[in-house]
């Protein structure tokens, strides 16, 4: 097979995986933060056995530290400002994409500390900014950063159809944050997007929960 059909192969994998396969195995959330985990991991071990080398999928974690951890304070820094300015603090109350109704405490705890982490950020990051990435920069240099991002746009059609959110919406929004993250990736290795994405979901998720637990008391 040649380097593009292998590449947009991989692409088309990935867009079915999260649209079609994964939803017909009719798992829970911590059944599919573990599917996902584990494909990324399957894709990632597959990627370095055919000859990828740890450079080309941005594994290099200690050259990209010090950018990963500067990039993933902004939204951090930004998250502590709303919480500490009132006027601020009620657009972390409003729903965002592909957010699930979180109600309990341990729901919330799993969520936050395994779900996001492991089957949305690690996974998404392995499959998208290691793999693929390397994949479409091998197979078009120039183009490869806008065929990643869409094929990370369209990875997200069928949950934001389950979360009720608008479709053309999501695939837009999440497309222009594969194409932030390919950059970052591109600058540093997959460290800098992971930690951004980590910072982006978790931190929000926790902002929000903090902000409305406020408000109730």
């Amino acid at each position: 097979m040649n380097v593009p059909a292998r590449a947009a192969g991989c692409a088309l994998a990935l867009v079915g995986w999260s649209n079609w396969l994964l939803p017909a195995l009719r798992l829970g959330p911590d059944g599919r933060a573990a599917a996902n985990t584990a494909l990324a991991v399957g894709f990632t071990g597959l990627a370095l056995g055919s000859g990828a080398s740890v450079a080309e999928l941005g594994l290099e974690l200690r050259r990209g530290l010090p950018r990963a951890a500067a990039v993933a304070a902004v939204p951090a820094l930004a998250y502590a400002a709303a919480l500490a300015v009132p006027s601020l603090t009620a657009p972390l109350l409003a729903p965002r994409i592909g957010e699930p109704p979180i109600r309990g405490r341990a729901e919330f705890a799993r969520w936050v500390g395994v779900q996001i982490p492991f089957g949305t950020v690690l996974a998404e990051e392995l499959l998208f900014r290691s793999v693929l990435h390397a994949q479409v920069r091998r197979a078009w240099p120039r183009a490869g950063g806008a065929v990643g991002a869409l094929a990370f746009g369209l990875w997200h059609v069928r949950p934001a159809r389950v979360a009720g959110d608008p479709v053309a919406a999501t695939v837009a929004v999440t497309a222009a944050s594969g194409l932030l993250f390919d950059r970052l990736r591109r600058d540093g290795g997959v460290l800098a997007p992971m930690l951004l994405h980590l910072s982006v979901n978790v931190g929000g998720a926790l902002a929000a929960r903090w902000a409305a637990g406020r408000l109730a008391r």
